[in-house]
């Protein structure tokens, strides 16, 4: 396995420091941080978008039967997460923290409730609506796997001269 950076922090304020940059990395597409802090998130970001990656399309097709009071049956198709689509899920969000959509210059609370409604864990649904299929798409087409990430290099911070860098989704 491979060693992790310290970063100069304990164990839990590592960690939740690499989840919060990992989070705002997805949500936002690039982020501003020094390079050992976007070494350790560039690898963290590259694990959860090859797992979105690989369970995007894994979906299954269910047909439910209902009887109402009337004694009519109906029936409903229903598109679900495979099982392992659910455990990568389950995976991606045990890691995320969950982000709220922000609201809208123009929007009512109740306009804003409405579009947020179905949506549990926005990070999660960017990760398998967004992100997983486009880069898939990408690798099929020019026949590649990883990369989804670039750091580019802003020069020293004026503070204590720590290299700054911009870490976006490619």
């Amino acid at each position: 396995m491979a060693t992790q950076r310290k970063l100069g922090r304990t164990a839990s304020q590592r960690k939740a420091l690499i989840r919060n940059q990992v989070t705002n990395l997805i949500w936002y597409g690039r982020i501003e941080t020094t390079l050992a802090r976007a070494k350790e998130v560039r690898r963290m970001a590259e694990r959860l978008i090859t797992l979105a990656i690989n369970e995007c399309d894994n979906n299954v097709t269910v047909e439910k039967t209902f009887v109402n009071d009337k004694g009519q049956s109906t029936t409903q198709t229903f598109t679900n997460d495979a099982p392992s689509k659910l455990a990568a899920r389950r995976r991606i969000m045990a890691y995320l923290y969950n982000v709220n959509v922000p609201m809208k210059e123009d929007e009512t609370k109740k306009a804003y409730k409405e579009r947020t409604a179905e949506v549990k864990y926005p990070c999660v649904e960017k990760m398998f609506r967004e992100i997983g299929p486009k880069y898939k798409a990408r690798n099929a087409e020019q026949n590649c796997a990883g990369g989804y990430t670039r750091i580019l290099k802003k020069g020293p911070r004026r503070g204590d001269g720590a290299e700054m860098v911009v870490l976006e989704l490619i």
